[in-house]
């Protein structure tokens, strides 16, 4: 073999690779969830593993000795903890007598959030290696008999080089919240009418009302010793409702704080000493990424305030471009979040099937876009003045 020749591996575990070697392939249009430490918390503490459905077969690209691209990909037996719904085209696959599960999936687990999906080295060309990759990925689909191979929160671009190699794009919608470049809180409350601005100031007062004051630690203020009470506060949310899944455990807590605390945030309501309330968020110098929030008492505004404004506020005072709330909520749209179209690739290899999923997202796809000029308006923000508008910058979405 030339050492010129590609080669791809599968390999069942993040932690395989080097660190320096994969963090070595990351660039700015990667998210924290795409570093080597999150991915290997995730499985080195069980949350990511056969036992919990994800089947870790991560597809490094070599070129002789050296790394050139990469993709974390797990092997599924299920859709949970994915955000791309897909649970009506297994039920549909299942109905036909068609295999549906085992499926491949380029992701992040757990983890509603755009970002690369394939690593690729400096200098290199960053469109054939993600084509080589994405032909791998299917080429090891085939060969293992799955039913499907899924590139779930690509970038555009990402998304239309799966195209070329036959992947149908599937469109969603996410709330998030753009800074322009405000001066301050009250140039983002400005964007809205006075009876709005009168409703979120309103809401924002409510926590000081009731006795409560909210800060952000981050970085170097954090530790280890965090992680119970955060994950009490993960648990508080998923334990409460019949759909929760205690996807992550304490000690995925304790590592994440312990190494990787540099991208942490951790937003704390108390009432004197006591934590009431709280959001673990993950953040990059550009973007804020609202992860999990909970509660031990409930307050009428409370969720807004930790979840939103508190952080809006530290956006703004820190420069932060973007911050992006996860998935669902529409609550958001009028607390000055607003609809961003999200993307997923899918080859399904079995050809009845695979017709009657892209007349399905063909469909979906198309009511996306219809319906994206309400989903703008509804949030009732004015639109920014050229003189109001950070300028943007070259290569930025």
């Amino acid at each position: 073999m030339s050492d010129d020749a590609l080669r791809l591996r599968v390999i069942d575990a993040i932690g395989s690779i080097p660190e320096a070697e994969w963090d070595a392939l990351l660039d700015a249009d990667c998210t924290p969830f795409q570093k080597h430490r999150w991915l290997h918390a995730m499985e080195r503490e069980g949350c990511a593993v056969e036992a919990t459905g994800w089947h870790p077969r991560h597809l490094p690209l070599w070129r002789g000795p050296t790394l050139v691209a990469a993709a974390p990909a797990y092997l599924r037996e299920d859709s949970q903890g994915e955000f791309v719904f897909d649970h009506g085209w297994a039920n549909a696959a299942h109905r036909a007598g068609i295999r549906y599960y085992p499926k491949l999936v380029l992701a992040v687990p757990f983890t509603p959030a755009t970002g690369r999906r394939v690593l690729v080295a400096p200098g290199e060309d960053r469109a054939a290696l993600s084509r080589a990759l994405f032909d791998g990925a299917l080429a090891l689909a085939q060969a293992e008999r799955l039913s499907s191979v899924h590139v779930l929160f690509p970038t555009v671009a990402e998304s239309r080089v799966a195209e070329s190699a036959g992947a149908m794009t599937r469109l969603g919608v996410q709330y998030q919240w753009d800074n322009p470049g405000y001066a301050d809180y009250d140039a983002f409350l400005a964007r809205f009418d006075s009876k709005r601005r009168h409703q979120l100031r309103r809401e924002a007062r409510a926590a000081a009302e009731q006795g409560i004051t909210l800060r952000t630690r981050r970085g170097a203020e954090l530790s280890e010793a965090d992680a119970p009470m955060a994950y009490r506060l993960y648990l508080s949310t998923v334990d409460k409702f019949m759909w929760g899944r205690r996807y992550l455990n304490e000690a995925f807590f304790r590592r994440v704080l312990r190494e990787f605390s540099a991208h942490v945030e951790l937003v704390e309501a108390r009432r004197g000493e006591e934590v009431v309330a709280g959001a673990i968020n993950v953040a990059s110098p550009t973007h804020l990424y609202g992860r999990y929030w909970g509660c031990f008492e409930e307050h009428p505004f409370l969720h807004f305030n930790v979840c939103y404004y508190h952080s809006i506020g530290e956006c703004i005072a820190r420069g932060v471009r973007r911050f992006e709330g996860g998935a669902g909520g529409e609550h958001k749209v009028s607390r000055g979040f607003e609809p961003v179209v999200t993307r997923s690739s899918h080859w399904v290899l079995h050809p009845g099937l695979d017709r009657a999923v892209r007349e399905f997202v063909g469909r979906e796809s198309a009511a996306v876009d219809a319906a994206l000029p309400s989903m703008r308006a509804a949030t009732g923000m004015r639109p920014l003045t050229v003189a109001g508008k950070r300028q943007q910058t070259e290569g930025e979405d």
